[in-house]
């Protein structure tokens, strides 16, 4: 191996050496979107099951709410009482949250003689397996419908 031979000139490197030579040069960054996009799509994933999580633990929220106030509004009639207002908030938590409220359960905690206190308690989904959702707990309450005589 000869140490005295002159460097090859330019003309003499192959055409994709010196097209790499020349994008170095130029400062050109190819492939840098690649990496960027697999260090931030994470990122993106994760916020967007955030959203969705939120956005599934808001909805089983509502649910028990209606389930509350229908529960109420079938306890404060004439002539009912608090275990047909259970029972409404129960059938209405069942019928209107299908899977988005798991486990509900309604209580007339808070219930006395003149008022009618309804809370419907349950787990919303979660997204991820093997992980429990969000606890929702929510309350309704009214005064009980008397009739008085004259």
């Amino acid at each position: 191996m000869r140490t005295d031979a002159p460097a090859p000139s330019h003309r003499q490197l192959p055409r994709a050496l010196r097209d790499l030579a020349q994008r170095l040069r130029e400062g050109e960054e190819r492939g840098d979107a690649s990496i960027e996009t697999a260090i931030v799509f994470p990122f993106v994933i994760l916020f967007t099951v955030m959203v969705v999580q939120a956005v599934m633990w808001y909805y089983a929220r509502e649910v028990a709410q209606t389930a509350a106030r229908e529960g109420v509004v079938a306890a404060r009639t004439y002539g009912s009482n608090v275990n047909t207002g259970v029972a409404r908030a129960n059938e209405a938590a069942t019928r209107l949250g299908g899977s988005a409220l798991r486990s509900p359960h309604a209580s007339p905690n808070g219930s006395s003689a003149t008022r009618i206190t309804i809370t419907v308690t349950g787990q919303a989904q979660s997204l991820i397996p093997g992980v429990s959702g969000f606890s929702v707990s929510q309350s309704a309450s009214a005064p009980v419908e008397k009739w008085n005589a004259r």
